[in-house]
């Protein structure tokens, strides 16, 4: 998997050394009809941009919006590539790229009839996908926010169990797994599953196929996080680095059968691999870019044609299979897995603690005025 280098803290130190106190007092900006919003500013004395905490007027929703007060996000992968594009472009970005949170309805437009205030939401990765074939790829942004406007067929209610931060791990990670499993692959009991690596895709991969009675089998560089994929259900581990041709190792965890599915999240460097563990009629959901290689753009056609297999490219799912999911966590009782949930003011300690890739699950970020657990 890529090994990031990453200087985010020591460029920001000195920014949020003035922000703290703010943070500390416990004022409410938005009573004042101001509120905190993370931006990306120029660094005092370099040349360079940095995300900041600014204080901004409040938004005000329009007729279909509902104004949400968020309490939690969280990161994915994603992040850490529009903050690279973000800091060299040096354009404000409000909010930032965060795709992923949950809060509470605080007031809503005219025409809103889904929500109302009180209701406790979490929004959904795109902001106009709400059922049916994919209409175009629009990733929500922003959600760094104390307070943030969404439209009402964008939001889905947190099932009753769930925390804040537990609902905000579900947009994108969650939903990506869910749609590879269970809509694009038809996940049955008994089927072979493997789950490249231990982030936040992979590990609700890992969840949901055990919930449904299948096999997972799951990769990893570190021999303690494959010890906690155990306790959650996996039937086999694969330590990459001490098994680089890890295929091998995968297909022999199956009896020789191969794997029927594949969570693909590495990209150039593990897809050859990955199809080489596929059972015949086999599935490849092709998710993201993580390892050397970078993403996957074409279809390798000739790559699949043994394993008379598929591959599906997944760009996350709609607003409907976000509820379907939801459904199946509920009845599970299944409980993101949230690796470490980080205070407002320290988001940059967020960001490079997934950078450094030491985290297992998801990693969260409090709403302002809410402390880390």
């Amino acid at each position: 998997m890529k090994n990031y280098n990453h200087p985010f803290s020591s460029a920001v130190i000195c920014l949020f050394s003035s922000t703290i106190t703010l943070f500390s007092t416990g004022v409410n900006a938005a009573d004042a009809g101001m509120m905190r919003q993370y931006q990306m500013a120029k660094v005092e004395g370099a040349d360079s941009t940095a995300p900041v905490i600014k204080t901004v007027p409040v938004p005000v929703p329009a007729a279909n919006e509902v104004l949400v007060r968020v309490r939690a996000v969280s990161l994915n992968h994603k992040d850490i590539y529009f903050l690279d594009r973000d800091r060299q472009s040096g354009a404000a970005s409000p909010g930032l790229s965060i795709s992923d949170g949950a809060g509470d309805v605080i007031a809503a437009g005219t025409d809103v009839h889904r929500f109302k205030a009180g209701d406790r939401v979490v929004a959904a990765f795109d902001r106009e996908w709400i059922s049916g074939e994919r209409p175009g790829y629009k990733p929500r942004e922003g959600m760094l926010s104390e307070l943030v406007t969404v439209t009402e067929d964008s939001l889905v209610p947190i099932p009753d169990y769930l925390s804040y931060e537990e609902a905000a791990t579900l947009p994108c990670a969650a939903v990506t797994a869910w749609t590879s499993l269970f809509k694009e692959a038809h996940l049955q009991a008994g089927d072979y599953v493997l789950l490249e690596g231990t982030g936040g895709v992979s590990v609700f991969g890992l969840q949901f196929a055990t919930a449904a009675g299948a096999k997972p089998v799951i990769t990893s560089s570190s021999d303690a996080k494959l010890v906690k994929a155990r306790a959650l259900g996996a039937i086999a581990t694969v330590n990459y680095r001490t098994h680089p041709d890890w295929q091998t190792e995968v297909r022999a965890a199956t009896g020789g059968t191969g794997v029927a599915h594949v969570l693909e999240i590495g990209g150039k460097d593990t897809l050859p691999k990955a199809i080489a563990s596929l059972t015949q009629g086999g599935h490849i959901a092709l998710i993201g870019g993580l390892s050397e290689g970078g993403f996957v753009r074409e279809t390798p056609e000739a790559m699949l044609k043994p394993y008379n297999a598929r591959l599906t490219h997944i760009y996350v799912g709609s607003r409907a299979d976000f509820e379907a999911m939801n459904a199946f966590m509920t009845r599970h009782r299944i409980k993101p897995v949230i690796d470490r949930v980080f205070p407002f003011e320290a988001t940059p300690a967020a960001y490079d603690y997934m950078i450094n890739g030491t985290f297992f699950g998801k990693i969260v970020i409090a709403g302002p005025g809410v402390g880390p657990r």
